[in-house]
């Protein structure tokens, strides 16, 4: 049985007295591609901050590779952080850097290798992604859809065994967003990776992935395979994969009456 590569184990995380998210637990072996769904603020990209250790947890354990990411310090922290991949919102290229610098940042920033070799890992990495014929394109000059390829060639420049992709589907034309996810499922097999994304486009998140788990008010409402969430009726599940208003997650956020915060009949 392989390992998994992250546990999360009983996890609690808020601001002061906010809390965000409530004893949470996951686990993401290698080759698989786990999908985060929930709605906006159900503490999808906290746990990414989480897990990449820009935020630490006040309860419970976060462990990539074996080791606790709330006890590593800067400098292990650093070298964690090279071993995890993140494409983020929008893919947050460098805009006075062409494709070609953008890929090579990271190869550059943390390792030692000579510019040639540099160079034949960044077009082996827009190779894979369809954009080797862009490396010198200015971001200006890039779509959408391009963009967040570059961004995840970018991603892979090290190699990493973890990969996580934040909102890789938003803002994408139906073309463009096929592309990217069969970049990321054909990746991950590719690179027997463990790859985490967060989205809130179901349909296409659902394709590719292997694992799903639902979040609701800072809790795992309901995980499963794709087919299972699918067919599941927990009203969690149902009210989220359907988009329906009325269901477990409230329209109104929890408040005292109106009557008594406008002062009436006091």
């Amino acid at each position: 049985m392989v390992d998994d590569l992250l546990v999360l184990d009983n996890v609690r995380f808020g601001y002061r007295d906010r809390l965000i998210l409530d004893g949470v637990s996951m686990r993401f072996p290698p080759g698989r591609v786990v999908a985060l769904i929930g709605g906006s603020g159900s503490g999808k990209t906290t746990l990414l901050r989480l897990i990449g250790g820009m935020l630490r947890p006040s309860a419970g354990s976060i462990v990539f590779e074996g080791r606790d990411v709330a006890a590593l310090d800067r400098n292990g922290l650093y070298a964690m952080r090279r071993r995890m991949g993140m494409l983020y919102q929008f893919g947050a290229l460098f805009t006075d850097l062409d494709v070609f610098d953008n890929v090579a940042f990271p190869l550059r920033e943390h390792t030692a290798l000579p510019e040639p070799l540099i160079r034949d890992l960044v077009l082996l990495k827009l190779n894979a992604v369809g954009l080797r014929g862009a490396a010198r394109f200015r971001t200006s000059q890039l779509s959408g859809g391009m963009a967040r390829r570059v961004a995840l060639a970018r991603a892979i420049a090290l190699d990493p065994p973890l990969i996580m992709y934040d909102e890789p589907f938003a803002g994408l034309d139906p073309i463009s967003l096929a592309t990217v996810a069969a970049l990321i499922r054909n990746l991950n097999d590719a690179l027997d990776v463990a790859s985490i994304v967060v989205s809130h486009d179901i349909k296409d998140a659902f394709k590719i992935a292997d694992y799903v788990y639902l979040l609701a008010s800072g809790r795992i409402a309901a995980h499963g395979t794709p087919d299972s969430m699918r067919d599941s009726s927990d009203p969690n599940v149902r009210q989220f994969l359907d988009g329906s208003i009325d269901g477990p997650v409230a329209f109104h956020h929890q408040a005292v009456p109106l009557a008594q915060d406008l002062g009436i009949g006091q």
